[in-house]
C-alpha cells in the first residue's frame, strides 16, 4: 500500500473524464489557483486531493478468494471507519453511496480500479485538509451532501503519521496481511 499526500489536484474518474460538468471552474482558472486537473482510470466522479489528505493506493491481487468488487470497497470502508474511530471520530456508511461519512459530510472518498483482479487507486481520507477547494467541484457528483475532515470534526489537529499507522494496522487486519 502506498500512502501519500498529493499537491492540490482535481481528478476525474473514468466515468466522467470526458464530462466536466461537476468541475465548476475552467482548467485555466484552476491553474491560476495552483490546482491541476487530471483524468484518471479510477472509478467514481470528480474529487479534490491536496495537502492534509491521506491518499492510499492499495495494490492487491484479489484472486482467488476476494473476487468481489463490492466486498473490496466495503472492506476499504471498514478499514477507514475503524481507523478514524481510534481518534474519536464516529464515521459510517450511507446506503447507496461510497466512502465514509460523518452525518451528511463525506470524510473519505473511495475510487478504485481493478484489472484482472489486481487493485489500484484507492481512497482519500481528509485528515487536516483545507476544504475550500471542494467548493470548486461537485464532489463525487453528490449535490446534497458536504465534505469534512478529521480536524474539523474533532476541533483539533490530528497527526498524519498516527493516522497512517492506524490505517496500516486496520488494513492488515481486514485484508489478513502480515
Amino acid at each position: 500500500m502506498l500512502l501519500l499526500e498529493h499537491p492540490s489536484v482535481i481528478t476525474l474518474g473514468a466515468k466522467t473524464r470526458h464530462d466536466r460538468s461537476n468541475v465548476l471552474e475552467t482548467p485555466e482558472a484552476l491553474a491560476a489557483k495552483g490546482i491541476a486537473l487530471f483524468e484518471t482510470g479510477r472509478g467514481g466522479d470528480v474529487t479534490y486531493h491536496g495537502p492534509g489528505q491521506l491518499v492510499g493506493y492499495p495494490i492487491l491481487d484479489l484472486k482467488p478468494d476476494r473476487c468481489d468488487v463490492h466486498r473490496y470497497v466495503r472492506d476499504l470502508e471498514t478499514v477507514l471507519i475503524d481507523s478514524v474511530a481510534e481518534f474519536g471520530v464516529e464515521a459510517g456508511r450511507i446506503g447507496g453511496l461510497t466512502g465514509i461519512w460523518v452525518g451528511d459530510e463525506k470524510l473519505a472518498a473511495i475510487g478504485v480500479r481493478i484489472s484482472r483482479w489486481v487493485t489500484s487507486h484507492g481512497f482519500a481520507l481528509n485528515v487536516s485538509t483545507d476544504l475550500t477547494p471542494f467548493g470548486l467541484i461537485v464532489p463525487c457528483g453528490i449535490t446534497d451532501k458536504g465534505v469534512t475532515s478529521m480536524q474539523r470534526v474533532l476541533g483539533r489537529p490530528v497527526s498524519m503519521d498516527e493516522v497512517a499507522e492506524a490505517l496500516i494496522r486496520h488494513f492488515k487486519r481486514v485484508f489478513a496481511r502480515s
